[in-house]
C-alpha cells in the first residue's frame, strides 16, 4: 500500500531518481522551460520550487553562503547555481510561491506518454504581457454608447464623392 507517502517514485531506485531530478532541474534553471513527460514534470515542480524559494532568503553573508551550499547539494551543477542566484532569484523575490507553470502538450506517439512543457512562470513574456495588461483597471461609463456614435456623426460632415474625385479614378474597359 501507498498510504501517506507523496512522492512520486517515477518507477526508479532513489540514486536513479535523484539524479533525474537533479538533472532536469539544472536544465530548468538554464534554459527557464523544458518538455517532458507529466509525471516528471509534476515530480520536478516539487523539487525546484523549494530550491527557488531558498534563493530569496538573504539576510547576511553567511545565509547567502549556506543557501549555495544546499542548492549546490542537490543540483551539483555550479553553472545552474550561478544562474538560479543571479538570474532567477531577483527575479522571483516578490512571488510568494508557485514559481513553475506546467503545461499539457498532448500525447507521444511512441510510447503515448503524456508530455507536458515545465517552465519558470516570470520568464514567459507571452503570459507576462497579457496579465499586466490585465492589471490596467478598464474605463467604466455610465452613459450609452449610442449617444457617442450619434455626437461622432454630427461632428464629422458626410464627405460626398466630388466631380474631380470620380474623373481621376480610372475606368476599366467592359468586355
Amino acid at each position: 500500500m501507498n498510504h501517506g507517502n507523496k512522492v512520486n517514485k517515477l518507477s526508479r531506485k532513489k540514486a536513479h531518481r535523484s539524479a533525474l531530478l537533479s538533472n532536469l532541474a539544472s536544465q530548468l534553471i538554464t534554459h527557464k522551460r523544458i518538455v517532458t513527460t507529466l509525471a516528471k514534470a509534476k515530480a520536478l515542480r516539487t523539487y525546484v520550487e523549494p530550491l527557488i524559494t531558498k534563493t530569496k532568503k538573504t539576510e547576511n553573508k553567511e545565509t547567502i553562503m549556506n543557501q549555495h551550499r544546499v542548492v549546490f547539494s542537490h543540483l551539483q551543477d555550479k553553472a545552474a547555481v550561478k544562474e538560479l542566484f543571479t538570474v532567477v532569484g531577483p527575479k522571483v523575490v516578490s512571488r510568494p510561491g508557485g514559481y513553475t507553470r506546467i503545461l499539457k502538450l498532448g500525447i507521444r506517439p511512441g510510447d503515448n506518454a503524456e508530455k507536458a512543457m515545465i517552465e519558470l512562470v516570470d520568464f514567459n513574456e507571452i503570459y507576462g504581457k497579457g496579465v499586466e495588461k490585465a492589471a490596467e483597471p478598464a474605463k467604466k461609463t455610465r452613459r450609452g454608447r449610442a449617444p457617442k456614435k450619434a455626437a461622432e456623426e454630427a461632428a464629422a460632415p458626410a464627405e460626398q464623392p466630388t466631380a474631380q474625385a470620380e474623373e481621376a479614378t480610372p475606368e476599366t474597359p467592359a468586355e
